[in-house]
């Protein structure tokens, strides 16, 4: 289901030029509105439900509606991002509460390296291989098929 933003909960990132919710969303869903200082997904059909917003909201303000299957009858799922983790805590239905925790990507803005120092594979946009495969795979070769 598509993120939205509790009004109530969101401050404009104190009045930022950018959101962290519009910074972060890959597909420029999020909006800041000038008059009220709240963010917005302007277009909550082409959301990806990649939860990049809802994890780096400062005040917890996104969230997304879980699906039927994955949160049913009043459970929920919350992120809070630390320094270098987020916890995300899941509450069934029943009350019970579960708690994960997971590292987040420290990589500097501007400094990740896009195919992480491998070469390109073949440029034969037929082929079944990946870009930088077999190298990244660290197999020799990939297996396939004859025909």
């Amino acid at each position: 289901m598509p993120s939205f933003v509790i009004l109530e909960k969101c401050d404009g990132c104190k009045g930022q030029d950018k959101t962290a919710c519009l910074y972060i969303c890959p597909n420029d869903l999020m909006v800041l509105d000038k008059e009220t200082m709240k963010a917005f997904n302007r277009a909550p059909d082409m959301c990806w439900e990649c939860y990049n917003c809802v994890k780096i909201c400062p005040q917890q303000a996104v969230d997304c509606r879980g699906y039927a299957d994955f949160v049913p009858m009043g459970a929920s799922v919350v992120p809070l991002r630390g320094s270098d983790s987020i916890m995300w805590t899941v509450k069934f239905r029943n009350g019970m509460l579960k708690r994960f925790k997971f590292p987040i990507r420290t990589t500097e803005e501007g400094q990740a390296v896009p195919l992480a120092g491998y070469e390109t594979g073949t440029e034969d946009i037929k082929s079944p291989v990946l870009c930088t495969e077999p190298a990244s795979t660290g197999a020799a070769e990939l297996p396939g098929k004859t025909w």
